[in-house]
């Protein structure tokens, strides 16, 4: 279901800034890998405490998933656009001067620790000092936004931060179920009952469970926000009761966790790839754990038929029985930073 202008829509000069915006996602992939799944572990590790890995069975579409908080998990929620946002949408993404990232601001709410040695342009994405500045503020409420700034035509900066999503529930999920043509005009115009299924697809459509907390919850509406723009975006959380990476994009949805694997597992992987068993610890590998290896596994769902648009953009009753997601791809990720290798094939979830 395309919602964005595809690269064969684009103008030549917008092809390349999708091409360079892709480039920086790239790289940002890496660093909320690292700093969501990896940081979290050691940050258990040096509590000595034992992480809590995510069951199989709560990656499944639908799943339930325990409502439990860990404090020591890095949680965060960033917005990356790939155009820079009008101010007409201030209504409900919340971006003003006063949470601009600038020194004035950061040293006001005490967020950047090397103040000092804070200079404006940390913020822009080629600079050498914007991952130091991004992870200062990952633990801030609310959103972090990057996006391209309004002067330049291909640059990209963390430009501001604590960003709230007003945008309402009720809202997001009409807006989906018009776009699914489920509804015709009003949310409510099948009923209570009928509305309140919706919006709970709401949550489904982006692999979230019904009671999420609210980054989680902040990310999915800002997700179908963003669906009214041109450009694409890329959402990422992570939350403390999760323990996961949540990442939605122009593609859907996927989830990254760490997986723990016996030897065996080891050994079987390393053949699919063709390399030695050691070459795959090392590159893919992040920490030992007892008898186990701990690797990084990334789920990619894809939407079913009922979460596509209907057949001729006809009007049709919505099941709520019906799934809305299903396992896609399952790969097994090298460590961050590791470039030379790519995911290996591995399916997990319904072994």
């Amino acid at each position: 279901m395309n919602f964005w202008k595809g690269r064969h829509c684009l103008s030549r000069e917008a092809q390349l800034r999708r091409a360079y915006y892709e480039v920086l996602r790239d790289e940002l992939d890496q660093f909320v890998i690292e700093y969501s799944l990896v940081g979290s572990y050691n940050n258990f590790l040096q509590l000595h405490t034992p992480y809590p890995f995510v069951e199989l069975r709560e990656l499944k579409p639908r799943a339930r998933i325990p409502s439990v908080e860990f404090d020591a998990q890095n949680s965060f929620l960033i917005i990356f656009s790939e155009d820079h946002i009008d101010k007409k949408h201030k209504k409900y993404i919340r971006y003003f001067d006063a949470n601009k990232t600038t020194k004035t601001n950061l040293l006001r709410h005490n967020y950047f620790p090397d103040i000092e040695n804070y200079n404006r342009n940390m913020k822009f994405f080629e600079t050498a000092g914007f991952f130091s500045l991004l992870r200062s503020l990952m633990q801030v409420d609310y959103a972090l936004l990057i996006q391209r700034e309004k002067r330049a035509k291909a640059q990209y900066a963390l430009t501001h931060f604590h960003v709230r999503v007003d945008w309402p529930i009720a809202d997001a999920s009409e807006n989906l179920a018009k776009s699914l043509r489920y509804i015709s005009k009003d949310l409510y115009e099948k009923g209570d009952r009928y509305a309140e299924n919706m919006q709970k697809k709401l949550f489904e459509y982006y692999g979230v469970p019904l009671m999420s907390g609210g980054r989680r919850t902040a990310a999915i509406v800002a997700a179908q926000y963003f669906r009214q723009m041109d450009g694409i975006t890329t959402i990422y959380v992570s939350s403390s009761e999760s323990r996961s990476l949540l990442r939605i994009d122009e593609n859907g949805v996927s989830k990254s966790v760490l997986v723990k694997l016996p030897a065996v597992q080891v050994k079987h992987l390393a053949g699919i790839a063709e390399m030695t068993e050691r070459r795959f610890t090392k590159n893919y590998v992040v920490a030992r754990h007892g008898k186990f290896y701990i690797c990084i596994l990334n789920v990619h769902y894809d939407y079913t038929s009922h979460a596509l648009p209907s057949e001729g953009g006809r009007l049709r009753e919505l099941n709520f029985d019906t799934n809305w997601l299903t396992v896609a791809e399952e790969h097994i990720l090298p460590k961050p930073a590791v470039t030379k290798y790519a995911p290996i094939p591995c399916k997990m979830i319904y072994a």
